[in-house]
């Protein structure tokens, strides 16, 4: 079959424009054949682009009908012909195009194709590895389009709200300083200057808080950061965020703005109208009842304190765990009563996997308990319990005993796995809540100090400002995360712009003023020129748009993302470089290129 070098016609339709509207209108397709259809004596061909599919028919006497015999999946062709009605009782209702397919008078061959290796149509089953390889395969697949455009689609809404509400899209830098807090950076040597490097920046947070100072008081940027940190199905080590900085606001005016653009958002992709405005949960509240942060609301199953109720029991676990300052707390899961030894004594090692020192089980029946420990519980004990936890007849009580914040976790883990074990997790529910009053400080028993929850700029509450210094372990942050479906999707804080309020969380931190100003100096001495009181908030991009598209990991809405082992199979990143080159920046390897094993995809 004849290449043609050039093409003789051109293009006039998509293969999902055409409708019942362009009957008897001569049109030029061009695409990939999605598959072929030989019925004996007529040909078909389902021809598909990113737009859709629309069937080409082949008469015999058409004067392209010996090359569509040759013709094979993938092959790139541009089919001219006549928009003609299917008959009846053949129209396809799940195509856009359906109703109509084009009668070909002349095809033309573009390019041959091998044979994929893995279906580009239908259902994929080829394993992850593969189909990385061959990303350029993978994203023709219709349902990786679909979660590309997607992407494109939220792309352009946000650039059209920020920009609507006056914000400016400033550009922050890609090469900068690195820094001291957050995740490993990634770093980049200097050819100029030998033996110092760059960095990759994990957030634009110094940048934009200058553009404050600067005057810019309404910024955003679509932006690119980078941190070096272990893989998992919702990071990368290049990722995407919406970033978002204001002058002269508080909390209200933040989570207004970011209330309808999320409402923007899930009307213009999903066309689903999201229930405004969005509630909001202290982070102790979402502790002490989801077990978790980023609590997700789909669905009920939630945590009960019931420690008060079993100080005095005679089972020695509960009282001697709460008289050392721990808790007793639990899950009712519905209907579970008729859990087998086995499948408890699995969720039992699964909880001690997770760190746990074990899990107590109660089934219930019949309005008691059906378990040994009935008999370390009086009658009146075993009902408070049981309406404590909201049970019936048929549920099963699942208690930790604890130090608490450990306890809670535990079970906040243990929750969403009973949620997906049982299917309790609705499908396209969305769900979002603000969490708010995070304490501004966490305890690092590897530094043996506290470190700052967020980051050394987060504004400590109004009237928790004493804390810092005196009971760090109380004082609350003016930080805010966006939670939707169990996942942050967003998260910042108002900062501090104040020079005695500054001061004192570096001595909180403790950081004296020459660390402070080796690490922080430029900021610190911009803060000096009027800095604007000011916050912000940050999207993780691909998360957000993992959940519009209903995919499970953000390396589906990626064009081009690495393995979980931050490689690219496709083209074999990251690899060894020519000597001269690292001769050329000043660098000098402990080991040779050769000793590092295989490259990616080798």
């Amino acid at each position: 079959m004849e290449i043609y070098p050039d093409m003789k016609n051109k293009r006039t339709h998509t293969c999902g424009d055409l409708r019942p509207a362009h009957l008897g209108h001569t049109v030029t397709l061009m695409g990939w054949v999605d598959r072929r259809r030989d019925h004996g004596s007529l040909i078909f061909l389902d021809l598909r682009d990113r737009y859709g599919i629309t069937q080409v028919r082949i008469d015999p006497d058409s004067p392209g009908y010996e090359a569509a015999k040759q013709l094979r999946g993938e092959y790139v062709i541009a089919v001219t012909g006549v928009v003609e009605p299917r008959p009846e009782g053949m129209v396809n209702a799940r195509l856009a195009t359906g109703a109509v397919e084009v009668a070909a008078v002349e095809i033309e061959l573009l390019n041959v194709a091998r044979t994929p290796p893995f279906m580009i149509s239908g259902e994929s089953i080829a394993n992850e590895d593969l189909r990385l390889k061959y990303r350029y395969l993978d994203l023709r697949r219709p349902e990786m389009q679909r979660s590309m455009l997607i992407r494109h689609q939220s792309y352009q809404i946000v650039r059209s709200y920020f920009a609507g509400k006056g914000f400016v899209e400033i550009e922050t830098p890609i090469l900068m300083r690195s820094t001291p807090e957050g995740a490993r950076d990634y770093l980049v040597p200097s050819r100029v200057w030998k033996g110092r490097f760059y960095a990759l920046p994990q957030s634009p947070q110094q940048y934009k808080q200058l553009l404050m100072v600067a005057g810019y008081d309404r910024y955003f940027q679509i932006v690119r950061c980078f941190r070096d940190e272990d893989l998992r199905a919702d990071r990368q080590p290049e990722f995407t965020q919406i970033d978002v900085e204001m002058s002269f606001v508080d909390e209200e005016d933040i989570f207004a703005m970011v209330e309808e653009l999320m409402a923007e958002l899930f009307r213009s992709t999903l066309g689903i109208e999201l229930p405004m405005p969005i509630q909001r949960i202290p982070y102790d509240e979402a502790l002490a009842r989801y077990g978790s942060d980023k609590p997700d609301l789909r669905f009920g199953l939630e945590i009960r304190e019931i420690s008060a109720l079993v100080a005095d029991a005679e089972f020695k676990v509960f009282r001697e765990t709460i008289a050392a300052g721990g808790v007793v707390a639990g899950l009712c899961a519905p209907g579970c009563g008729g859990y087998s030894r086995k499948q408890i004594d699995e969720l039992t090692e699964w909880v001690k996997s997770m760190g746990g020192a074990g899990l107590v089980a109660i089934k219930l029946k019949e309005g008691d308990w059906e378990s040994s420990l009935s008999k370390f519980f009086s009658e009146g004990q075993r009902h408070s319990i049981m309406q404590a936890m909201g049970a019936t007849g048929d549920d099963l009580l699942l208690l930790v005993a604890d130090e608490r914040e450990k306890a809670l976790l535990l079970l906040g883990d243990l929750r969403l796995k009973i949620a997906a074990q049982e299917k309790l997790i609705p499908e396209n529910l969305f769900k979002l809540a603000w969490v708010v009053d995070f304490p501004l400080f966490e305890y690092s028993p590897d530094d043996q100090r506290y470190v700052a929850r967020h980051h050394p700029f987060t504004s400590p509450k109004p009237g928790d400002e004493e804390l810092m210094l005196s009971d760090p372990a109380r004082a609350r942050a003016r930080a805010y995360d966006l939670v939707l479906n169990g996942m942050e999707v967003a998260g910042g804080s108002i900062r501090i712009h104040r020079s005695d309020l500054q001061s004192r969380m570096f001595e909180a931190l403790g950081i004296g003023a020459v660390e402070a100003q080796e690490k922080f100096g430029f900021l610190l001495e911009a803060f000096a020129y009027g800095a604007p009181p000011h916050g912000g908030i940050a999207f993780g991009f691909d998360r957000l748009v993992m959940i519009l598209a209903g995919r499970q990991s953000i390396r589906e809405v990626i064009a081009f993302p690495k393995t979980a082992s931050a490689m690219s199979l496709m083209d074999g990143s990251p690899s060894a470089v020519n000597p001269a080159q690292l001769q050329e920046l000043g660098l000098l390897l402990e080991r040779q290129a050769s000793e590092a094993g295989p490259e990616p995809g080798k």
